[in-house]
């Protein structure tokens, strides 16, 4: 039975639907009648040649399909739900070399080098480092005077700054990582007005920048993550080309996530002032992941069906696509009591804005959980009265949920 509470041709991947808010109310009304809803679509609209995905909204399912690599790849077509409707298939398959793109054994083989650079030992060797950055940016914006941009001045440099660390990108190249990343991901924003040449080129460069480091460290090997990585290639390590795509992957999912949920962290707290001041007394370690699934930075991925399986009552073909939406997951009233108010306090909060567990939950948890915890309490000890200026200014997006500018005062 159709749900009677969305429209006729309402699709969830529309970039015009993200531009203006989520979905909240029509994921609410497929969670309660359909939980497994088809969506057609135009042939070719999102870049793949059939007719639709099916969109699944509650949370178990979300989990079902996230932990099920077997019967849902991310490989046949990517992670990516919606790609424009200019792009050739052959550059959708050249994204099958980043991690988020891969099945096991595949991506097993590759994660289990990366995640050398993620361990609890390298995430506590950057924390006071981290520390002293994340009060030295909010500083630098408290300095200025007047209104300023929230995410340019603060959300995306501690990010940014962490990658720098973390893989020995030298700082002062950080901001071509900003724009390079920016052009990857806003080929739907017509402000930006990036074509699919410039997304390419920009991905381009990253590969190159980040080939030439492992290069470098081959022939010079340093005490640095981009060494363990990459050196002694025939010892288990990465070549230079999956370290290329790897650091193509942490431009976007290491740097563009985390920038969405601080700015929208900061936006909840300011639009929820009493949380603000419980955080501002109290600073309760579970705001961070509350952050996350309050910002829900990346709306949905999608799986493709690699056989004939049920879900959710409804029949999924082999070869069609499923899209496995978190943000209406991290609303579900099933998991979470009263989802829609923002509760640094909620506790469990197994909310699944890094994922829905399986082979692909959020390598960079730790780090992220940490940025977002160190630059909340720079902000609440030098920024305690800051204020919101404007509304969001929203990206035009068919699955990140993201902020371009955010206006706001310290006086």
């Amino acid at each position: 039975m159709p749900c009677p509470a969305l429209p006729d041709g309402f699709d969830f991947t529309d970039p015009d639907v993200l531009h203006r808010r989520v979905p909240l109310p029509e994921f609410a009304a497929l969670r309660q009648a359909e939980p497994v809803r088809w969506i057609p679509q135009t042939r070719n609209v999102a870049g793949f040649q059939d007719e639709g995905y099916w969109a699944v909204t509650r949370h178990a399912d979300v989990k079902y399909v996230s932990t099920h690599p077997e019967l849902f790849s991310s490989h046949v077509n990517t992670a990516i739900i919606r790609f424009n409707d200019r792009i050739h298939r052959d550059a959708i398959d050249a994204q099958r070399l980043i991690l988020l793109n891969m099945d096991p054994p595949e991506h097993t083989r590759v994660r289990q080098i990366v995640q050398r650079g993620f361990t609890p030992r390298a995430i506590r060797a950057l924390e006071e480092r981290l520390r002293e950055r994340a009060r030295a940016i909010v500083q630098g914006a408290l300095a200025r005077s007047g209104p300023f941009d929230f995410v340019t001045e603060v959300a995306c440099e501690l990010p940014l700054q962490a990658i720098a660390e973390l893989i020995g990108v030298p700082q002062e190249d950080r901001s071509k990582i900003f724009d390079w990343s920016n052009k990857m991901i806003a080929y739907d924003d017509p402000e930006y007005a990036i074509t699919e040449e410039v997304g390419t080129e920009a991905a381009t460069e990253i590969l190159a920048y980040a080939m030439n480091m492992a290069a470098d460290r081959k022939q010079c090997p340093a005490k640095d993550i981009v060494t363990t990585l990459v050196a002694a290639e025939d010892e288990g390590n990465l070549g230079s080309d999956e370290f290329g795509f790897f650091v193509l992957m942490l431009a976007v999912a290491g740097n563009e996530t985390t920038r969405n949920a601080i700015t929208h962290g900061m936006h909840a707290f300011l639009t929820h002032p009493d949380q603000w001041d419980l955080y501002k007394r109290e600073r309760p370690a579970t705001t961070a992941e509350e952050i996350v699934r309050w910002a829900t930075p990346v709306v949905a991925f999608q799986r493709t069906a690699t056989e004939d399986t049920e879900l959710g009552g409804e029949t999924i073909r082999a070869g069609q696509r499923v899209g496995i939406f978190y943000s209406s997951a991290n609303h579900d009233p099933e998991v979470f009591t009263d989802p829609d108010r923002f509760d640094i306090t909620r506790d469990p909060n197994p909310h699944l804005g890094f994922g829905g567990g399986g082979p692909h939950f959020c390598l960079g948890k730790s780090l992220a959980v940490l940025e977002i915890d160190l630059i909340f309490n720079a902000i609440a000890d030098a920024m305690p009265g800051l204020r919101m200026v404007t509304d969001p200014r929203r990206l035009r997006s068919a699955w990140i949920n993201g902020v371009k500018e955010l206006q706001v005062s310290a006086g």
